[in-house]
C-alpha cells in the first residue's frame, strides 16, 4: 500500500449554520514541493470513503498526485463517513449547491494548502459526479484535466409524469439500495434545473471545452446508458472514449470493497496515467500514444 500523508479538513456555511464538506488530503510522502492535486467528486448517494475512492486516491498519490476526497454537502453521509444519518442534507440536495461545494474545496486547496500546486489542478467524477466535475472545468478553464466514470449527460432524468407526481406530492421517493433506507427529494433539485438550465446541461455548457478529458464508460452500465459518455465525448473539444467492454456503473466495485475486477483496475490505470501525463508529474507511467478501445 502506498504510503501517504494523510491531511482532513472540514468546510463550513457562515450563512447555512449545519451545512459542511468534510474531506481529506492525501499527498505523496517527502515531497519537496507543491504538487499537482486532483479532486474527486462522489455522485449521488456517494461518498469519499464508498468502494472505490479511497483506492483511486491511492493510485493517484502513487503517480505523484495530491488527491482530494470529500463528502459534498448533500451527500446525506454523517460524521461517522459512512451512515446516511443526515437525509434532510441529501433531500434538499441540488447540483448548484455541489458546484458550490466544488469551488470551495478547490479554493481551500489553492489558498491555504502551500503543499498544492494550484497551477495543475485536476478532477476525476463518477456518476453525477462526472458531470459536476465537467460543469466545474466549464466554469475553471484553467483546469488541467478532468476524467469521467460513468457520467450523466443530462440531471433531467425524470418523464413528465414522474414530475408531474414530484411536484403535486412535493418529494419523490428514492431508495438506497445499500442501506434500503428510502429519502425524499424535495423539489428543490426540479427548481433548482428550472432556474439554471442553461449552467447546469452538460453537453450545451460543456460544448467546445478544450480542457483535456478522457471518459471512462463501462459498456453494461445498468444505472446510466453509456451512449451518454460518447455524447459527452463528442461535445467536448479535447476528449478520449475509453470503453471497457461488460463493465457496469461501479466497474464491479461494491462497498465495502472486497474484490477488485479487471476492469476496475482498468479504469484506474488509464486514470491516473491520463492524469499523471497532463498534469506533469515524474511519476507517471505510460503515455497516451497506445489508442484506446
Amino acid at each position: 500500500m502506498t504510503r501517504t500523508d494523510q491531511r482532513p479538513f472540514r468546510l463550513t456555511y457562515a450563512d447555512e449554520p449545519g451545512r459542511s464538506v468534510r474531506g481529506v488530503i492525501e499527498l505523496p510522502t517527502n515531497s519537496a514541493r507543491p504538487v499537482p492535486f486532483v479532486l474527486i467528486v462522489h455522485g449521488f448517494m456517494g461518498f469519499m470513503d464508498w468502494g472505490f475512492f479511497p483506492l483511486l486516491a491511492e493510485r493517484l498519490v502513487a503517480h505523484g498526485l495530491a488527491a482530494v476526497r470529500f463528502d459534498l454537502s448533500g451527500s446525506g453521509v454523517g460524521d461517522d463517513g459512512v451512515d446516511f444519518s443526515a437525509p434532510q442534507a441529501l433531500e434538499r440536495d441540488t447540483p448548484s449547491r455541489s458546484l458550490e461545494d466544488i469551488a470551495r474545496v478547490r479554493a481551500f486547496c489553492e489558498r491555504e494548502v502551500p503543499a498544492l500546486d494550484a497551477s495543475r489542478v485536476g478532477l476525476v467524477g463518477h456518476s453525477r459526479g462526472g458531470a459536476l466535475a465537467l460543469l466545474h472545468a466549464a466554469e475553471r478553464p484553467d483546469t488541467r484535466a478532468v476524467v469521467t466514470w460513468n457520467s450523466l449527460a443530462s440531471f433531467a432524468r425524470w418523464d413528465r409524469a414522474t414530475i408531474q407526481a414530484w411536484r403535486r406530492d412535493g418529494f419523490l421517493p428514492i431508495a438506497n439500495g445499500r442501506t434500503k433506507q428510502v429519502f425524499r427529494l424535495s423539489t428543490a433539485l426540479l427548481d433548482d434545473l428550472a432556474l439554471h438550465g442553461e449552467r447546469l446541461d452538460p453537453l450545451k455548457r460543456c460544448a467546445g471545452l478544450a480542457v483535456p478529458a478522457l471518459l471512462v464508460c463501462g459498456e453494461a452500465d445498468e444505472t446510466v446508458a453509456p451512449r451518454a459518455s460518447a455524447e459527452l465525448a463528442e461535445s467536448l473539444a479535447d476528449a478520449r472514449l475509453e470503453r471497457i467492454p461488460g463493465a457496469g456503473h461501479t466497474f464491479g466495485a461494491r462497498h465495502p470493497l472486497e474484490a477488485q475486477e479487471p476492469a476496475l483496475e482498468r479504469a484506474l490505470l488509464r486514470t491516473a496515467e491520463f492524469l499523471s501525463v497532463r498534469l506533469e508529474t515524474t511519476s507517471g507511467q505510460g503515455g497516451w500514444e497506445t489508442p484506446t478501445t
